[in-house]
């Protein structure tokens, strides 16, 4: 998929439709000249459904359907024939889709599961026919309700990957790069920030035919969770990765500064996020001999204990299997190993 085609943001006018108008129909037959009245009710607009579907990755299918409505209901006619109700409106969306209110920002729901319905929209309820309302002091009404209206609202959809592993960084701290070497995804690759604009997937092929997914993310900078640079539509994408690989590079005035900044960017978004996994990579470390390794791995240890951590370079192609196997370890430790780290 090119990055053109990748959409992750949408926003969309939604309108459910009207009820049916009930029927004033009064019985008219050659024998029986005063049946009475036998007007049947409207039928219910159609809803607005957002779906939950495995097999979309993207928001794509929607970028040239920013309007969606449901057909209205029909009305009702003679001999108390209720009419037919609108066709609902289905909007599929990829699993780890948010909903929300366009005007207030507030969420409405997260689709979390394939073929998870929401009734984001309810169809206006059809007007009662005249047979309702037919009484000892009213033998023949001639009026019937209206169908009550749809509901219109405007919606932004945002999508949340879903990947094993979430690259988080600084902008040129070489992700794209990384993503390129280890997995056959070709992300855009150039020596400026924000080369990224749209998350990248790869899938990295491990041994025994294994495999796990990396998501190369748009690089964050302070004050990404106030929403500075890509803001939140960088960080919600961290939300669904079970591990995030820290990656700093070795020319970084510092490394420890550098880490710090990218973890209090998470927990000001979402202090959920420091409960997942956490890796460190040095990036671009064929530029540092032993000995400047040994007293930045001196540093590290000191200053963050148990995370791990490891030097590579996407380039020189160092430290790539060792990186894929600590990967693989913590994506696949049990819960109570978790516990005792």
């Amino acid at each position: 998929m090119t990055e053109g085609n990748f959409v992750d943001y949408i926003k969309l006018h939604l309108k459910s439709g009207n009820g049916g108008k009930g029927s004033a129909h009064l019985r008219r037959e050659k024998y029986i000249p005063k049946g009475g009245p036998d007007g049947g009710d409207g039928g219910r607009g159609g809803h607005i459904i957002i779906k939950g579907n495995k097999d979309l990755w993207t928001l794509f299918h929607l970028k040239f359907k920013r309007h969606i409505k449901a057909t209205h209901g029909e009305h009702g006619g003679k001999q108390t024939s209720t009419g037919a109700d609108g066709e609902d409106q289905y909007i599929d969306v990829p699993v780890g889709t948010v909903i929300r209110d366009t005007d207030t920002n507030e969420i409405i729901k997260e689709i979390t599961a394939h073929e998870e319905e929401y009734v984001i929209l309810e169809g206006g309820m059809g007007g009662k026919g005249n047979s309702h309302f037919k009484s000892s002091t009213n033998q023949t009404p001639r009026f019937a309700q209206s169908g009550i209206p749809g509901e219109e609202k405007d919606v932004t959809l945002e999508l949340k990957l879903l990947a094993d592993v979430g690259l988080v960084g600084f902008p040129n701290a070489g992700k794209s790069t990384l993503l390129s070497v280890i997995t056959a995804a070709k992300p855009k690759i150039a020596n400026y920030e924000f080369t990224t604009l749209k998350p990248n997937l790869g899938i990295v092929k491990y041994r025994d035919y294994q495999s796990f997914v990396v998501a190369d993310i748009p690089g964050i900078i302070e004050g990404a969770a106030e929403g500075k640079g890509l803001g939140y539509r960088f960080l919600r994408h961290i939300e669904r990765n079970s591990t995030l690989l820290f990656l700093i590079p070795a020319d970084a005035p510092s490394v420890v500064e550098q880490y710090e900044i990218l973890l209090d960017e998470l927990r000001r978004y979402n202090p959920e996020l420091l409960d997942k996994a956490r890796v460190i990579a040095i990036s671009k470390s064929d530029l540092l001999d032993d000995e400047l390794k040994a007293e930045l791995s001196s540093e590290l240890e000191n200053a963050f204990g148990k995370i791990p951590h490891m030097f590579i370079s996407s380039i020189a192609q160092q430290g790539l299997q060792n990186l894929k196997d600590l990967l693989w370890k913590t994506l696949n430790r049990n819960p109570i190993e978790s516990e005792m780290d």
